[in-house]
């Protein structure tokens, strides 16, 4: 990987290192040049390749709990968290949760994201919805009929030690996150393609406010983009 900014440029850059100065709560995403989030299947696999799953990889190591919208659950390619032995070892500890964000509920509780992850699976819905949660799962309740954001974040950092937040998004929950001024970083990967097509899904759905970016670090690795953007809210 090579440091294009802050200066000076520098090359043989560690991800590990670049990343580790971990703010509160990060949304991790990788997108095409003209912005789709998906890639011709409606994943992410294809976008970034090698490049950007070592930064993915990274973020996750670095982080307490990592935030994914029902959306992305339910295309069933989700599985539990793993990390390789290289990043197990510098992490000194087992994968972080994946916290699932969900109102309606609407998941397959049989999936290996439920049933076999080595760092169990969490839930946050609302209080109404949460006794619709398995006994094997564990469940946070934020909201009365709806998930309130602000209350699930400090549940997690409060509760369950979760400092450092990374959410890897669907477009829905990330947006939700700006909105509610919960994000402090963009680590954004922006893979050399142009997808077009009105199939595609973008970076967020449905901002209705301009929240102004201060570009922190960019980073060059196999033609791949990678910039961290602190949020002004």
């Amino acid at each position: 990987m090579h440091r294009l900014l802050p200066e000076p440029p520098a090359d043989g850059i560690d991800p590990y290192d670049a990343y580790a100065d971990a703010p509160g709560m990060r949304l991790g995403m990788v997108m095409s040049v003209d912005g789709s989030v998906t890639d011709a299947e409606g994943w992410t696999d294809k976008l970034g390749g090698d490049a950007d799953f070592r930064v993915f990889r990274t973020l996750r190591a670095l982080s307490d709990a990592i935030l994914v919208g029902a959306r992305t659950v339910r295309t069933g390619r989700l599985g539990p968290a793993r990390l390789r032995a290289d990043l197990r070892a510098r992490r000194g500890g087992p994968p972080a949760p994946i916290v699932v964000v969900s109102r309606s509920l609407d998941l397959d509780w049989t999936l290996p994201l439920f049933t076999e992850a080595e760092t169990p699976t969490i839930v946050v819905t609302s209080r109404n919805a949460r006794n619709e949660v398995p006994g094997h799962v564990q469940a946070i309740g934020a909201g009365r009929d709806d998930v309130d954001l602000p209350a699930a974040i400090r549940t997690l950092r409060e509760d369950l030690g979760h400092e450092r937040l990374l959410c890897e998004g669907g477009p829905a929950l990330a947006t939700a996150l700006i909105r509610a001024s919960l994000v402090d970083e963009l680590c954004l990967s922006i893979a050399p393609a142009l997808l077009g097509g009105a199939r595609h899904t973008r970076l967020l759905d449905g901002l209705d406010a301009e929240v102004p970016l201060d570009p922190a670090a960019l980073y060059l690795d196999e033609g791949v983009l990678f910039i961290r953007y602190r949020l002004r809210v």
